[in-house]
């Protein structure tokens, strides 16, 4: 292995968006996330947007709220159909 060519392997410190934060070693000093296993749905079990740019509201002011009503009637239709 090649000496002098490896950035320096120091404690980093990691902080979320929501101000949870944690240490751990990295090749940079400080690490600034917007999500992390404290507020992300899949680990604490709670449904909820995470949407930073605004996607979700821009969608919904777009189409509407009953966007997807749409295709549960259609559903709906193909079953009384059937």
């Amino acid at each position: 292995m090649k000496k002098k060519i490896h950035p320096p392997y120091v404690d980093c410190k990691v902080k979320c968006g929501c101000g949870h934060s944690f240490e751990t070693r990295s090749t940079v000093p400080q690490i600034n996330i917007e999500i992390c296993s404290a507020c992300h749905p899949f680990f604490t079990g709670q449904q909820k947007f995470v949407d930073t740019a605004g996607r979700v509201e821009r969608f919904q002011k777009k189409f509407g709220g009953d966007y997807f009503a749409h295709s549960k009637k259609r559903k709906e239709k193909a079953k009384a159909k059937s």
